[in-house]
């Protein structure tokens, strides 16, 4: 991927090295549990986030240890990501008579406070919709190499492309009433409409990598693949079947490998925003 010469955004807020502590009852290990058996069950961590009580107290340690160099390299290339959604989404919103407001994106070491409460790395990168702002461990990246099989830049700004998705969704009203419904729903349905959102910000991932490698040449060879290997690592049904042996699919809250793969290779290959109405499909 070529990223070198690119724009870096003003959007990224650095917190890496600022440890957030909480008690049990407000986060903590309490929610890093939570979120853990929450990820083995198939339940959305978001959910997870916004139910833990914000009482209780926290605190904020800034680390004095350098960062590493392959560490900040890594942010560097998260920031001119950032920056090239920037620039595609601008466009495609003016297309439709709107103006996109980029959101903001926090780097964060081990865990970190949001709108949405206390997260821990364990979560894995997110959005937050009420404070507008994609939250990404660089930890991370390294677990999609090494667990996940899912090495190369591509598939890192897969990642971050797919929480922008989120919060194209979000700035769309989408996000909103998808809430809204599952908050009247039961379990099942309200998993389905998860898969559907989901669904929905891998292809509007997959329509980012379109109209930035049309415009700016952004991808060498081999560079869709290393994203569609990452869509694929991800797919609820493999990461239950690893995690615990068998497949449950009315837990699913984010799509399966071949749909996640399925829905980003739209995107991708139509450059299309109405190409990803996941919620008017039959079928996903």
């Amino acid at each position: 991927m070529r990223w070198e010469s690119g724009r870096r955004s003003d959007n990224v807020e650095d917190r890496r090295g600022l440890r957030v502590t909480r008690g049990v009852a407000g986060g903590g290990l309490g929610t890093l549990v939570l979120v853990l058996i929450g990820l083995y069950f198939g339940v959305d961590p978001s959910t997870i986030l916004n139910t833990i009580p914000t009482g209780g107290g926290s605190s904020v340690q800034q680390s004095s240890e350098p960062r590493p160099a392959a560490e900040n390299a890594r942010a560097d290339f998260v920031s001119v990501v950032l920056a090239d959604t920037e620039d595609t989404w601008g466009p495609i919103f003016r297309e439709k008579g709107r103006s996109y407001e980029a959101p903001k994106l926090v780097l964060f070491t081990d865990a970190v406070e949001s709108a949405c409460g206390l997260a821990g790395a364990a979560t894995g990168p997110f959005y937050c919709p009420g404070d507008h702002k994609l939250y990404v461990d660089l930890a991370f990246f390294g677990e999609l190499a090494r667990r996940f099989g899912a090495p190369g830049d591509f598939a890192q700004a897969y990642v971050i492309a797919h929480e922008v998705g989120h919060h194209v969704q979000n700035l769309l009203g989408i996000e909103g009433k998808v809430r809204a419904a599952r908050g009247r729903s039961g379990e099942r349905e309200a998993n389905r409409l998860s898969v559907r959102l989901e669904l929905q910000a891998d292809c509007f991932a997959g329509v980012w990598g379109n109209r930035a490698d049309k415009a700016r040449r952004l991808l060498d060879p081999g560079d869709l693949e290393a994203a569609l290997r990452a869509a694929s690592a991800i797919g609820d049904d493999r990461l239950q079947r690893e995690s615990r042996g068998r497949v449950v699919p009315d837990s699913f809250t984010h799509g399966t490998s071949a749909q996640r793969v399925s829905w980003f290779r739209r995107g991708f290959d139509s450059g299309d925003l109405a190409r990803c109405d996941t919620f008017a499909a039959r079928e996903l």
